[in-house]
């Protein structure tokens, strides 16, 4: 056979083999996006028919968050060991029993297990996917594999409130909404059988790379002494806190400062998330060609920041300030890809999953932390608040951002120097 036809057959087999794998994964990641919203949207329903306050939802979305991140950092541990593809079936099937916990949920008590077991089943995907896709997606698809995956996420987060409400409405009774993210659970978990071999992770180099011969094997926990991984930890914590706010009160806050009626607000967040994965669509193009990503990720979360600000300040008429908080979306999905592969760059080789699983615990401790805090805002009558804190934790946010980049450079020159 001709060489060059060989070598075209081998690339073609390589790009079928990538994108198989980065559409696979992506919509188990959407999925675990999709069931951190298994609460949030019905929460006018809960306090209607339990009484609950927006103090006790927040509750909700922290015990989400808690049980998430303390298993996040514990299941990356785990995925270097046993692999990742095992994994995630059990976080399938953990989603699936969220589902029927909360549509026989008879009060708070209830609502509590079904966020429990929903925690449970996100806890181990940002360690399961990551170590897939850098195991298994050639080195120029990596940066798009790293779009697709956080856009896959927002998609999840935008489609949830339309699907749990959507079916609410249609049915009259919200616990139908649940049957309903129950199938959804059972048909990814056959997807993820049915393209089992694309998310073998026992395939690959990367991720589990062994160390060369007479190299000195460092304790798994070494790399826990790496202040990069701390401070790519506090800037999920700070990102992830504004999320919250957006995502679990950004609806009853329009309607407070500007009278805005629930039924358009609460579509805001399915706005935000879509105007995230349009940013993030653009910020996978950038992340392949910019060396300093830190500087990327300042701009787009300043931009996001700038834009809630306006909507705090109750200048703007009630649709279009909607509309803003929507579009500073977009700066935070622009921001995503960059941020992913700014711990890549952060994460020594053969602790992929224990670097992911402990840096995205950030993002959960940072929802669990602030969605009582927001609550609390809305609570004592400052609906102002959750877009001004919101703004405020992404300018913290990215003062994380540059000392990690500081913080590789500084790195990259010693290298340099070493050589």
């Amino acid at each position: 056979m001709d060489t060059a036809l060989a070598s075209s057959l081998d690339a073609g087999h390589l790009r079928r083999r990538d994108i198989t794998t980065i559409s696979t994964i992506g919509v188990a990641h959407g999925t675990s996006h999709f069931f951190h919203m298994l609460l949030p949207p019905l929460f006018p329903a809960f306090i209607q028919d339990f009484g609950l306050s927006y103090s006790q939802l927040g509750l909700l979305v922290t015990t989400f968050f808690v049980i998430s991140g303390a298993g996040q950092a514990l299941s990356g541990f785990i995925v270097d060991r046993i692999g990742a593809r095992p994994v995630l079936f059990a976080a399938m099937a953990s989603f699936f029993l969220a589902s029927i916990a909360a549509g026989l949920a008879q009060g708070f008590g209830g609502l509590m297990l079904a966020a429990a077991l929903a925690g449970m089943g996100n806890a181990p995907f940002h360690p399961a996917d990551f170590t897939i896709l850098n195991k298994r997606v050639s080195q120029p698809r990596l940066g798009h594999a790293f779009s697709v995956h956080g856009i896959s996420g927002n998609l999840g987060w935008a489609f949830a409130p339309v699907f749990s409400i959507g079916i609410a409405e249609a049915t009259g009774n919200w616990r139908f909404a649940y049957l309903g993210t129950a199938l959804i659970a059972l048909t990814v978990m056959a997807l993820l059988f049915w393209q089992r071999s694309a998310i073998d992770d026992r395939q690959g180099s990367w991720g589990h790379a062994k160390p060369a011969a007479g190299a000195k094997v460092e304790h798994p926990m070494a790399f826990l002494k790496l202040p990069s991984v701390w401070l790519c930890f506090s800037f999920f914590f700070w990102s992830t806190a504004a999320l919250s706010a957006i995502q679990s009160f950004a609806s009853p806050a329009l309607h407070q400062i500007y009278d805005l009626p629930l039924a358009l607000t609460a579509y805001v967040v399915t706005g935000y998330m879509l105007a995230g994965a349009a940013g993030m669509v653009c910020g996978g193009f950038l992340v392949a060609r910019a060396e300093r990503l830190e500087r990327t990720i300042a701009f787009a979360m300043a931009f996001a920041a700038a834009l809630l600000l306006l909507v705090a300040t109750g200048w703007l008429p009630g649709p279009l300030a909607a509309l803003v908080a929507a579009l500073a979306g977009f700066g935070t999905g622009l921001a995503g890809p960059s941020r992913d592969m700014l711990i890549k760059r952060a994460a020594p080789p053969g602790a992929t999953g224990r670097v992911y699983g402990t840096v995205y615990s950030g993002l959960d401790i940072g929802f669990a932390i602030a969605a009582p805090v927001f609550g609390a805002i809305l609570d004592h009558g400052m609906p102002r608040g959750v877009f001004a804190g919101s703004a405020a934790a992404l300018l913290m946010g990215i003062a994380s951002a540059s000392l990690v980049g500081l913080g590789l450079m500084r790195r990259k020159a010693v290298a340099a120097v070493a050589a």
